[in-house]
C-alpha cells in the first residue's frame, strides 16, 4: 500500500490515527514520530501489540500481518492522515496565525474579538485556551499536536464558525505540528532571547519561525514588524504578499498613540489612507504593537478597518498579560505572563512612567529551560523596579535555590536593601503586597494565566491572582 491509497482509505473510513504507541487500538493507524526526548520508532512493536493494523515510519520496519508505510517526514504525514480522517476541516476555515517570542496570545484574543465584532465565529487555540466555538478548555500546550488541531478544527467546522487563529510556537513550527494547513494569513511579532535549551542558537530560533512563512502561497499575507530587525529575514523567504505594521514610523500599517495612563491606551489606526481610533484598557508600547499584528491578520483575513478598530476596543483584558486585580485599594496589582528579560522589560518600562509610588517586582525563572535568561532578568528588574522579590517560578526539576542563585548573579548588588529573595512563591507575593504602599504599582511576573506550579515531576494548584486576592481581601 502507499501513503496516498492509505490516505483514501483513511478518508472514506471510521479509521483512528494515533502518535502514541500507548493510546493505539484496534485497526489503528500509528505514525512513528521522532520526538525530543523519545522515537516514536522504538514503540512501534507496542503499538502493533495494542491492534495497530497500519504502520507509518520513517524507518523500514517489517511485520506480518500489519501495513508498514515508509514516509520521509513522518510529522507531515501524521498531520496529513489526521486532517484526512477528520474531513479536511482546515480546508473549510480561513486560518490565521501569529509567531514570536511574545505577544502571540495578546494577538489571539484582539484577532477574535474583531472577528466576533465582524459577526462571525473564530476558534482560538493557544497558550490559555483551545476554543473551537462549541466549548473550550485549558490548553495543554501553546500549539498541540496536529490531531489535536484537527479535531478541535472539526469542532469549529461543526460549530459553524469560519475562521481559526493559533498561536504557532517555534517548538510546533520545527516539529512540523502545521503541516498542511493553509494560512491565509501569518503575523510575526518578535524575536527575542528564550527556548535557547531547545534549539540552542537564535539563528536556529529564528529558523523555526521562518517556518510559517516560508509555506505560505503567493496569495497569503505575511504581517511583519517593521521595528524587528529579524524581520528582514522572513521577508526574503516568503512568496506571501507583505503588510509592515510600526508604532510612527512609515509602514503599511501604523499606530499613533495619543495618551497612556494606568486605566488604558488611546491610539490612531492608519492604512490605506484610512484612520480609526482606538480606545484600549491593554497597556504598553508593545501591546499597541499586538493590537497591529491582530489587524493586519484581519486585513489578510478580508475584515474593513472600521470593523477591525471596533474589534480592537472591545477586548476588555487578557489572562495573565498585565492583568489589573480590582481590589479597591490605594495601590495598583498586575498579573502578567512576562518569563523572558525582554518581556519583564516591556511591562517594567510600560508601568515605571505610570506609577507615581514605588514599582515593584516579583519573578522567578522556570527550571529545566533557558538558564541565559536567569541573569538578564535581574539587570532588567534591578534597572527599572524599586522594589524586586526573587522567588521560584516553576522549578520542576533544578533545585529551586539553585535557579535563585543563578538569577541574583544578574544584580550588581545582590545585597541590596531593595532586593528581597525567598523560595516560596506564596509567601512572597504576600510579602510584596504587605510592603506596598498608596500609589506604588506591584508586579506580580512569570506565570500569568497558569494556575499551577510544577515542583519536580508533580504539579500542584496555584495561582498567582488566587493568592493575590485572597491577600487583598484581608487588606480591606
Amino acid at each position: 500500500m502507499t501513503f496516498n491509497e492509505l490516505l483514501r482509505v483513511v478518508g472514506s473510513k471510521n479509521i483512528a490515527i494515533k502518535i502514541d504507541s500507548r493510546q493505539v487500538k484496534a485497526s489503528d493507524v500509528f505514525v512513528a514520530i521522532p520526538g525530543t526526548n523519545c522515537d516514536g520508532h522504538d514503540f512501534i512493536d507496542k503499538a502493533i501489540q495494542n491492534g495497530a493494523k497500519f504502520i507509518v515510519s520513517e524507518k523500514p520496519f517489517e511485520v506480518k500481518g500489519v501495513t508498514v508505510i515508509q514516509v520521509e517526514d513522518s510529522p507531515e504525514a501524521a498531520a496529513v492522515l489526521a486532517q484526512a480522517a477528520k474531513g479536511n476541516p482546515a480546508s473549510k476555515l480561513t486560518n490565521l496565525a501569529v509567531t514570536g517570542t511574545n505577544g502571540k496570545t495578546t494577538v489571539t484574543f484582539l484577532v477574535r474579538c474583531c472577528i466576533q465584532t465582524a459577526g462571525e465565529k473564530c476558534g482560538l487555540i493557544g497558550t490559555v485556551i483551545y476554543d473551537t466555538g462549541t466549548g473550550s478548555s485549558e490548553s495543554s500546550l501553546t500549539t498541540p499536536d496536529c490531531l489535536t488541531i484537527a479535531e478541535a478544527q472539526e469542532q469549529m467546522v461543526e460549530g459553524r464558525a469560519k475562521f481559526m487563529v493559533i498561536e504557532a510556537s517555534s517548538h510546533a513550527l520545527s516539529q512540523n505540528r502545521l503541516a498542511r494547513i493553509n494560512f491565509k494569513a501569518a503575523a510575526f511579532t518578535n524575536l527575542t532571547g528564550d527556548h535557547l535549551d531547545y534549539h540552542k542558537t537564535e539563528k536556529e530560533y529564528l529558523a523555526a519561525k521562518t517556518v510559517l512563512f516560508d509555506k505560505l502561497s503567493a496569495e497569503a499575507t505575511a504581517v511583519l514588524n517593521r521595528e524587528s530587525a529579524q524581520s528582514e529575514i522572513i521577508a526574503g523567504k516568503t512568496k506571501a504578499k507583505k503588510l509592515w505594521y510600526a508604532i510612527d514610523v512609515p509602514a503599511d500599517l501604523i499606530a499613533h498613540i495619543e495618551s497612556m495612563d494606568i486605566t488604558g491606551t488611546t491610539f490612531v489606526l492608519e492604512y490605506a489612507g484610512k484612520k480609526e481610533k482606538i480606545t484600549t484598557p491593554l497597556l504598553g508600547r508593545y501591546n499597541i504593537s499586538n493590537h497591529l499584528a491582530a489587524a493586519g491578520l484581519c486585513i489578510g483575513a478580508g475584515l474593513d478597518l472600521k470593523t477591525i478598530a471596533r474589534g480592537l476596543s472591545q477586548l476588555k483584558a487578557v489572562p495573565g498579560r498585565l492583568e489589573k486585580i480590582e481590589w479597591g485599594g490605594d495601590f495598583s496589582v498586575l498579573v502578567d505572563f512576562a518569563h523572558t528579560d525582554d518581556a519583564l522589560k516591556n511591562v517594567l518600562s510600560t508601568l515605571k512612567p505610570l506609577c507615581k509610588g514605588r514599582l515593584c517586582v516579583v519573578f522567578g525563572c522556570g527550571g529545566n529551560r533557558d538558564r541565559t535568561k536567569r541573569p538578564r532578568m535581574a539587570k532588567v528588574a534591578e534597572e527599572l523596579a524599586d522594589l524586586i522579590f526573587v522567588t521560584s517560578d516553576n522549578p520542576r526539576k533544578e533545585e529551586p535555590a539553585a535557579i535563585i542563585g543563578e538569577i541574583v548573579m544578574g544584580f550588581n548588588n545582590p545585597a541590596a536593601d531593595n532586593i528581597r529573595v525567598d523560595v516560596d512563591r506564596k509567601k512572597t507575593i504576600e510579602k510584596a503586597l504587605r510592603t506596598a504602599r498608596k500609589d506604588d504599582i506591584v508586579v506580580i511576573a512569570g506565570k500569568g494565566h497558569e494556575n499551577y506550579q510544577i515542583i519536580g515531576e508533580q504539579k500542584f494548584e496555584f495561582s498567582d491572582r488566587q493568592v493575590a486576592c485572597e491577600y487583598l481581601a484581608k487588606l480591606k
